[in-house]
């Protein structure tokens, strides 16, 4: 259970499955929030989801900062002190797209076409999928177990499925007559949601280049 590193510090194994489930919460608000703002228009529901979001986000920076105090307070190895805040400050940019993506959404009122809906809910439920295999994966390195390059492959192959679907609305917006600036805030509301399965890729990518290191 992470002894290669950490092997009396137990509080910061704790603080990073500490983050992890609060990573998980993150996801499940936003989620739920975006699906809200496509569904009905419930936007009470919305800005409820999102202040849960930002909240789940706020403390998922307090955990890493804590973590971060922790580490650089005790005598451990640089390297893979090095190794580990990089990781996590990789896995923390997805909460702050999560919310960036809300507050865009929220602020620039934007109005999704009903005919992108199925698309786009098609694109948020394999960035999700991603962001929970992630999780998996991250465990399994902390444990030092088995099975993080074939969560990889469950990634990568979601990344590339997300990258299709992407292109797919950002062409058929282009080809269709709605407002221009519509086009716009669509088009980044898109790329971003995109971002989402991109950055899962590139963690596990991280994830699983230290899981090599540890063998070495």
């Amino acid at each position: 259970m992470f002894n290669f590193l950490f092997k009396k510090e137990n509080r910061v194994e704790e603080l990073l499955y500490s983050y992890i489930e609060n990573f998980n919460l993150i996801q499940e608000h936003f989620d739920k929030a975006i699906l809200s703002y496509m569904g009905e228009g419930q936007y009470e529901e919305f800005d409820f989801l999102k202040s849960r979001t930002h909240k789940f986000e706020s403390k998922a920076d307090d955990i890493i900062d804590e973590i971060n105090n922790l580490m650089y307070g005790k005598v451990l190895i640089p390297d893979s002190r090095q190794d580990i805040m990089f990781l996590l400050h990789s896995i923390d940019k997805i909460p702050g797209t999560m919310e960036n993506i809300l507050f865009s959404i929220k602020y620039q009122q934007i109005e999704i076409p009903s005919d992108i809906i199925l698309q786009l809910k098609d694109l948020i439920r394999i960035s999700m999928e991603s962001c929970r295999t992630l999780s998996k994966q991250i465990k399994k390195f902390i444990e030092n177990k088995k099975g993080i390059r074939s969560l990889l492959n469950i990634i990568d192959k979601n990344e590339s499925h997300c990258d299709y679907i992407e292109k797919n609305l950002i062409k058929h917006i282009f080809n269709s007559e709605i407002d221009p600036f519509l086009i716009l805030q669509l088009k980044e509301l898109i790329i971003n949601i995109g971002n989402i399965s991109d950055q899962a890729d590139i963690v596990s990518k991280q994830v699983n280049i230290l899981s090599i290191k540890r063998r070495v």
